[in-house]
């Protein structure tokens, strides 16, 4: 049974659309933007009430756009590059709420993921003025820190430099890219 979130996600998106079919439609659309509503006061185009992260995806051929829509119906359309953009996105906003909320970020799991390292580097949040604004040693060294089982053979030296890439880099691109756009929208 199809649930009527559903029914009228899929209206939209084939309203929307050039292709005539769902699985045709699907694959027309692309993210363009995205927010966090941290009060969930608004609803998708589904319907569905109490969303917090909002995309705007935008039609490649028709250029239409839907918005707000949740990472829930995202996930409905059963693209990969759209499900790891969502969860990428999502990561970022929790981990700039840590940053804001003073928590103490360790380069582990609650905070980080290969992916979210990985995209930070593509987007250049790693590059500064002390690499030479080449973040790819960064990268590296951040990729190999995280990756170690034992996080006690990492020395004090070695947490000293990736607090430091996180305060001096990671921070400032999450702020900006994430908290600025919050401030032009919903807060």
């Amino acid at each position: 049974m199809v649930s009527s979130y559903y029914r009228n996600l899929i209206k939209q998106v084939l309203y929307n659309s050039y292709g005539d079919t769902w699985e045709e439609a699907v694959e027309e659309w692309e993210i363009i933007d995205w927010e966090e509503d941290k009060q969930c006061n608004s609803f998708c185009v589904c319907g569905k009430e109490n969303i917090r992260y909002l995309y705007t995806i935008q039609n490649i051929y028709t250029k239409r756009i839907l918005y707000p829509i949740g990472s829930s119906c995202i996930k409905k359309f059963e693209r990969d590059d759209l499900d790891q953009t969502t969860i990428i996105i999502e990561q970022m906003f929790k981990l700039l709420n840590a940053i804001k909320n003073r928590e103490r970020i360790e380069l582990n799991s609650k905070y980080f993921t290969k992916k979210l390292i990985k995209y930070l580097y593509d987007e250049g949040a790693l590059d500064s003025q002390s690499n030479g604004f080449d973040g790819y040693n960064d990268y590296q060294f951040m990729l190999d820190m995280f990756r170690k089982r034992d996080k006690n053979s990492i020395s004090q030296r070695q947490k000293s430099k990736i607090n430091g890439i996180i305060g001096f880099s990671i921070k400032p691109y999450l702020i900006k890219k994430l908290e600025e756009k919050n401030s032009r929208s919903i807060v």
